[in-house]
């Protein structure tokens, strides 16, 4: 029994090593994040109380991040895409965290990965226009420890696979 004010908290073991069950509801939900337990349950093959416990597992152990949709910038008015791939004066771990701290609050950024090698980052960036995202390269130039900035803009995207490949061996 619980007291007012506290939270129950439900443990679920946590797995070390994903099963075919695990791997199956990872691949369903990863296909259809809005599938019903129940639907879930059936096409990975057991009954939905353990398939909802799975999930939840799933998710504590981290397999699982988050649940969204996913939006056609295009349509929302963000014609512009373009791959900046940002240079830094110095790679000390203070000046790499001020950076990713100004990525971070920058809207027009939607990706923004440290590489190894000659650039330091490469951000992906929506705008609606140009102009837009000529105003947002001068304030990233200007951000800390921007030595340069080079730009890519997109001229149309062959591939775009927001998800993990099921159809390799990831053991």
């Amino acid at each position: 029994m619980f007291h007012k004010g506290q939270i129950a908290r439900l443990e679920f073991p946590l797995p070390t090593r994903l099963d075919a069950i695990d791997r199956n509801i990872l691949k369903e939900l990863q296909d259809d994040g809005r599938i019903t337990n129940v639907e879930l349950a059936r096409r990975v093959g057991i009954s939905a109380p353990p398939c909802l416990r799975r999930v939840r597992a799933l998710e504590e152990a981290g397999y699982i991040k988050g649940y969204r949709a996913l939006l056609d910038e295009k349509k929302l008015g963000y014609e512009v895409t373009v791959f900046a791939m940002v240079h830094l004066s110095s790679q000390a771990e203070g000046d790499l965290a001020a950076f990713e701290s100004f990525v971070r609050a920058q809207p027009l950024v939607r990706e923004c990965w440290m590489l190894s090698g000659e650039i330091d980052f490469v951000l992906k960036c929506v705008a609606p226009d140009l102009k837009t995202f000529q105003a947002f390269v001068a304030e990233l130039t200007a951000a800390p420890h921007v030595r340069n900035v080079k730009t890519s803009l997109t001229l149309r995207n062959s591939k775009d696979a927001a998800m993990v490949p099921w159809d390799m061996k990831a053991d």
